[in-house]
């Protein structure tokens, strides 16, 4: 694995997005353990883009215009969803215990839909990884599972760290009503932000 391949990949998963919006709120809200669950729930969500850019579907995904707006509306439609859900349930941004399982598994599901609706990972790895690994050559399904697996574990521990660390000021944070108001409209700005921003992005 090339170094130009690791700095490549580390600035694209330090570069913040919608996943790490997302596991920094779920870190402020309900703590670390949320915060690194909510990271190994974008992780997982890169699984999916991954195995298509391995299989030749996203190749597909770039040549339909059609199925490419489709999927890109989802993801904005359920980025909107998340700015909504984010301004009315105040409580979320609120010194509580730690979350329960099944609010666990509720952050999980939401950091794996995140990345799932988002058509942009799997033209980037259409795109990134050609760079590194010969399509066209012998073990090129290897090669390009191996280089995914690495962008994987990197997302997995750049985004812990993220989670952890909005963790670590989260009781200053949270010991503050204006703070939390104004933290909680930041997020569901950021959100509707991103979707904007996905909406008008170009193909």
């Amino acid at each position: 694995m090339s170094i130009a391949f690791l700095v490549t990949t580390l600035v694209v998963v330090v570069t913040p997005g919608t996943g790490v919006v997302y596991t920094l709120s779920a870190g402020l809200s309900r703590g670390a353990r949320a915060g690194v669950v909510a990271a190994v729930g974008c992780t997982l969500g890169t699984v999916p883009h991954l195995l298509a850019s391995v299989t030749g579907l996203a190749a597909l995904l770039s040549a339909s215009a059609t199925a490419f707006r489709a999927v890109t509306y989802v993801g904005v439609g359920y980025l909107l969803y998340l700015a909504w859900s984010t301004i009315r349930d105040r409580s979320a941004f609120t010194p509580a215990a730690d979350a329960t399982p099944h609010s666990a598994l509720r952050v999980i599901v939401k950091a794996v839909l995140i990345n799932l609706l988002n058509p942009k990972p799997t033209l980037f790895f259409v795109a990134f990884l050609p760079q590194f690994v010969d399509p066209a050559g012998a073990g090129a399904t290897r090669g390009m599972l191996a280089a995914g697996a690495v962008f994987m574990l990197l997302t997995l521990v750049v985004f812990s760290g993220y989670g952890m660390a909005a963790a670590l000021v989260r009781d200053r944070v949270l010991a503050r009503p204006r703070v939390t108001a104004w933290l909680r409209r930041s997020v569901a700005g950021t959100f509707v932000a991103l979707g904007i921003s996905l909406a008008l992005s170009g193909r």
